[in-house]
């Protein structure tokens, strides 16, 4: 049995905290020790959690542990590459209503959220964040990295880089490229490649930085 370490326990952990308990193979496969947070009195004030273990910046993996991160923003890669360096182990939760397609591909370390859909033979890649809601289409190609909000929709056979910040409610179109380090705002529906490190908003989309 493994034990799941939540990063962060913030808002976003605790929602991440009962995600967990919903997820594939908990109780079976995995229970929650805890979490790390560098605030150790974050969860002061808040009853029915598991305890804060440690400061992320302290804490070393330990045998059986695996973890998940609730950090978003360029914070989350620097902060996951740091226990990773220390031996940590990030696994896939993938809500227990989440539809996988035939054939998908998905890499390690990825948060699947509640009622979210990857379509047919998707290839993902691994420590995304795809929240709630999202629909991942058929074909689609995703990097890593990426923070991909709710109620978003890739259509079949998009391509999303690696780092990329896609907001709520935003629509890819067929043939959209979004390349690395692009950001996307929130309603948008992207109609054109995102050009790398670019920021782009509208309907249709356009582009802001």
């Amino acid at each position: 049995m493994k034990n799941l370490i939540i990063i962060a326990a913030g808002g976003m952990g605790r929602t991440l905290y009962d995600m967990s308990r919903e997820s594939i193979g908990y109780g079976d496969e995995y229970v929650i020790k805890g979490f790390i947070d560098d605030n150790l009195h974050a969860l002061d004030g808040f009853a029915n959690y598991p305890p804060i273990l440690d400061r992320i910046s302290t804490y070393l993996p330990q045998e059986n542990d695996v973890f998940a991160c609730s950090i978003g923003g360029t914070a989350r890669k620097r902060c996951m590459e740091e226990l990773i360096n220390k031996g940590a182990k990030f696994i896939n939760l993938i809500h227990r209503t989440a539809r996988i397609g035939t054939n998908v591909v998905l890499g390690e370390g990825n948060i699947v959220g509640a009622y979210t859909s990857i379509g047919a033979d998707a290839k993902v890649g691994s420590y995304n964040l795809i929240q709630s809601y999202t629909v991942i289409g058929h074909d689609v190609c995703m990097g890593d990295w990426n923070r991909i909000d709710t109620h978003v929709t890739c259509v079949g056979g998009t391509i999303v880089g690696n780092e990329v910040d896609i907001y709520t409610s935003v629509v890819l179109n067929h043939g959209v490229v979004v390349e690395d380090r692009a950001h996307v705002g929130a309603c948008s529906f992207v109609i054109r490649r995102v050009k790398e490190g670019t920021t782009v908003m509208g309907n249709p989309a356009k582009r802001l930085m």
